[in-house]
């Protein structure tokens, strides 16, 4: 936090218009951003475009993580190379995208992202697409780098720095809202909003990542303009959903959503039974996303399966009890809810099958998972798909559905030897059978 301590006296010597573009540079004493600690392959790159005179940085998150004390995941870079003449430069690399041309450099195993500046100057046709809406299609006007600082969307990503110089370029106000503590988008948040609706969950997430407040004028449109995100592919809102809910910080961000009305238009079958008063659908998923931060932060294995799962399991619930009142087998109910309620979903988040198959068999052995006579028990714990039904066993419990110690049952029996098993599997015989009515034998007509 030096570091912002230092760029806070800075920017009390600089005093401006909030809303003017003003390119601050500062230099290697004012900054103290380490370029050691920036991914060598990145500076090559930077190194390279700028012998062939190119203008180059490394941008964004990584420029702003590092500014924070925090380690960045990816380091992307910024350059007035034209995808096609960063391609000629680098042997190992490949222009991707059509509604963002970008060029994708590797080397080895890394991966880096090299993007043209670009410019929010719609007035020319071939390069820029715009919906009714407002939404942009397509968007490949190339400007200066201080056009491309202007159609970033937060002022914290809309910093650069350049590593064989070693300064530091913003053009935004973003060393300001870091000092702040602030997530502000850059330019008319409806306007920008309506350019890309996914801006409204990029915010959440960054607030929520960073621990951050929102901007009052940032803030002020999300929750009436939540129904745009309806405009976004359903592949495209599935990726952005597991960059919510997989980062380590999940719940902050679901309480942030619903705060917002934006978890509507994500999981709108279980937000509408948490609106309607359902007893466990909030905690469920608020457990649910608890339990997976957890996981993170210990670096154990998640899954969307079971995220998934968990958001959607009290709208199947609640649709297999309707089912069952109507005379369906309990297994046979909850298979025909699970097939509605994903159907339901995919629409929105387009959840790849892979996924849907696991969430199916996560659900389906929660009945399995009750019927422990014979040799069901041990079949059961050999299953593939054993562990993740156990955990969401415990995870319902948690929320404070009533499973008569099912989970606590299930632990004690992992542990136990095989005789120990047996026992348990005869205990919970006997305990029916004495509950049972004994079935009369028919009489010999002789």
């Amino acid at each position: 936090m030096n570091v912002l301590k230092r760029l806070s006296k800075f920017l009390e010597r600089t005093s401006s218009q909030k809303n003017d573009v003003q390119h601050r540079v500062l230099d290697l004493h004012e900054h103290e951003l380490n370029p050691k600690k920036i991914c060598k392959n990145a500076k090559e790159i930077i190194r390279v475009l700028q012998k062939n005179n190119f203008e180059a940085y490394v941008v964004g998150g990584c420029v702003r993580d590092l500014l924070l004390g925090l380690n960045p995941k990816d380091f992307d870079i910024a350059t007035n190379a034209t995808p096609q003449q960063v391609k000629k430069l680098f042997r190992r690399s490949r222009i991707i995208g059509r509604r963002f041309q970008i060029v994708h450099v590797q080397f080895g195993r890394d991966l880096i992202e090299v993007t043209t500046f670009r410019s929010n100057n719609t007035s020319k046709n071939g390069f820029v697409q715009q919906a009714a809406s407002g939404m942009l299609t397509r968007d490949n006007m190339f400007g200066s780098m201080m056009d491309d600082a202007s159609r970033r969307d937060l002022s914290i990503n809309a910093l650069y720095f350049d590593t064989e110089k070693n300064t530091l370029h913003d053009f935004c106000g973003g060393l300001e809202d870091l000092d702040k503590r602030k997530i502000r988008i850059i330019g008319n948040p409806s306007t920008r909003y309506s350019e890309d609706p996914v801006r409204l969950l990029r915010v959440v997430r960054f607030a929520a990542k960073l621990g951050f407040n929102v901007d009052s004028k940032t803030q002020k449109p999300i929750a009436k303009m939540a129904d745009s995100l309806s405009q976004v592919s359903a592949p495209r809102m599935f990726d952005e959903t597991l960059k919510l809910f997989m980062g380590g910080y999940g719940l902050a961000v679901f309480q942030l959503l619903f705060e917002y009305r934006i978890f509507a238009q994500l999981a709108p079958q279980t937000n509408r039974l948490i609106e309607q008063g359902h007893p466990t659908a909030k905690q469920m998923v608020e457990q649910a996303l608890t339990n997976t931060d957890l996981r993170i932060r210990s670096k154990k294995r998640v899954t969307p399966a079971f995220i998934y799962a968990a958001l959607l399991w009290p709208a199947v619930q609640k649709k297999a009890q309707e089912y069952e009142k109507q005379g369906i087998p309990a297994t046979v109910a909850l298979d025909k809810a699970a097939n509605e309620v994903i159907s339901n979903q995919i629409p929105i988040t387009a959840i790849p099958r892979r996924f849907t198959m696991a969430m199916r068999e996560i659900w389906s052995m929660q009945l399995t998972l009750m019927k422990r006579g014979g040799s069901r028990a041990k079949r059961s714990l050999e299953n593939p798909r054993f562990r993740a039904a156990y955990d969401f066993i415990l995870l319902r419990e948690q929320t404070g559905e009533s499973l008569d110690g099912l989970g606590d049952w299930w632990t004690r029996y992992q542990d136990a030897s095989e005789d120990e098993q047996e026992k348990m599997v005869n205990m919970l015989s006997s305990g029916r059978s004495g509950n049972r009515r004994r079935r009369q034998r028919p009489r010999n007509p002789s």
